[in-house]
């Protein structure tokens, strides 16, 4: 009786930890703050930085990239300090537009 009441009770414990073994398994983000799935291209500041000047910006700082691989950072046109993002495709925009 005893060892009936062992193998039920290592049986158990072995089926109640297969949810936490299934769950180590999953896949991380590839960035802190992107959710699970997203894949963050291997773009790097200094691409971006070399497209916004390419675009006639200067002074680019405060380079992030965001989890759906948009470039984001202020940048001087003409003078004046503004936001400017890059698009995963390469291209240049203000920011908001």
């Amino acid at each position: 009786m005893l060892k009936l009441n062992l193998l039920s009770m290592a049986l158990l414990m072995a089926a109640s930890s297969a949810p936490l073994q299934a769950q180590s398994t999953m896949t991380t983000p590839s960035q802190p703050g992107c959710h699970y799935g997203e894949v963050v291209d291997g773009t790097t500041a200094d691409d971006a930085k070399r497209r916004i000047e390419a675009a006639g910006y200067s002074h680019v700082i405060n380079l992030k990239k965001s989890c759906d691989n948009f470039w984001h950072g202020r940048a001087t046109l003409n003078g004046v300090e503004t936001n400017v993002l890059v698009t995963p495709d390469g291209r240049v925009r203000p920011e908001g537009d």
